[in-house]
């Protein structure tokens, strides 16, 4: 029997089904590399809806390129229909993002056709749960032009511990203070509806509460915005011509109008990141890198 599955999508995905599958009890199969693969073909992005984008996370006004963040915020909801897929091995409740690693081949003009794969790349047992990542790639023309691997996290017991990722060493140098700034606290639902993730943790703070937070907590991609739009650049990042890799390890939440600070040093090559929110650990590591300096 072929347990595989394919999710088909000529249009966005639609948040309805996947967020009432995510309400409902199911039956989890225990394997943590379920061959689910979900495919959204011909998306052409809408320029309000970048220009939104830009505005929210702070990003320069546009050109005729996308931003890097675009594919990583408006494809997540192919992540979110694997996650709350019947097959998949853990309710998407109990999942935490905690990894991004983001390599953009080369620069996408802002009304290129994208096609969008979303498939479970690996599921591994970790010393407090597992992990499990999604790999998600857009293709121009059938040439690919972005990838990603983000890593989600859920607590539980999944057996003896697998070696760890390679990725999942953070930079411990953040360089010194180069920004200070209060995160607004508007324009929460109007993000997820890029990203298509309604979780009440990043609407109400009511609702957050109950899993003892404050506040509610921003959607990552835009606190990456944010840190992006006031990150030093080293001149090979401005030459890169798009050509750029971004590794962010998420450790922490960002609540609703916190006052944050971001520590950056750059090197020839590139420039690592460290956003605090009120905390003497970091909320967000981050390293952005010419894609040919990458390792």
């Amino acid at each position: 029997m072929n347990d595989a599955v394919s999710l088909e999508f000529d249009r966005r995905p639609s948040a309805i089904p996947y967020m009432v599958r995510g309400m409902m009890p199911v039956t989890r199969h225990t394997g943590l590399a379920p061959e689910i693969c979900a495919h959204w073909r011909d998306h052409r992005a809408d320029p309000g809806a970048v220009a939104e984008f830009r505005r929210i996370t702070g990003l320069p006004a546009g050109d005729a390129v996308l931003p890097l963040l675009y594919p990583h915020t408006f494809g997540f909801r192919l992540a979110m229909a694997i996650l709350t897929h019947p097959r998949f091995p853990v309710p998407i409740w109990g999942v935490l993002q905690t990894r991004n690693h983001l390599v953009q081949h080369r620069p996408i003009a802002a009304d290129e056709p994208l096609d969008f794969e979303a498939t479970v790349m690996h599921g591994r047992a970790v010393p407090k749960g597992a992990e499990f990542d999604l790999r998600t790639t857009v293709h121009v023309e059938g040439t690919l032009a972005w990838e990603s691997v983000v890593t989600f996290f859920a607590r539980g017991r999944f057996g003896e511990p697998d070696p760890a990722s390679p990725l999942a060493r953070a930079p411990s140098e953040f360089g010194a203070p180069a920004a200070e700034w209060t995160m607004r606290d508007t324009d929460h639902r109007r993000f997820g509806s890029f990203t298509g993730d309604y979780n009440g943790i990043h609407l109400w703070d009511w609702y957050a509460r109950r899993f003892g937070f404050r506040r509610a907590l921003y959607h990552p991609p835009r606190v990456l915005g944010e840190c992006l739009a006031r990150l030093p650049q080293p001149a090979s990042l401005k030459q890169a011509r798009g050509r750029l890799r971004l590794d962010a390890w998420l450790k922490g939440p960002v609540p609703h109008g916190a006052n944050v600070r971001m520590h950056a040093a750059t090197t020839a090559t590139s420039s690592t990141f460290a956003l605090f929110a009120g905390d003497e650990r970091p909320s967000i590591v981050g390293r952005l890198a010419a894609l040919e300096t990458s390792s």
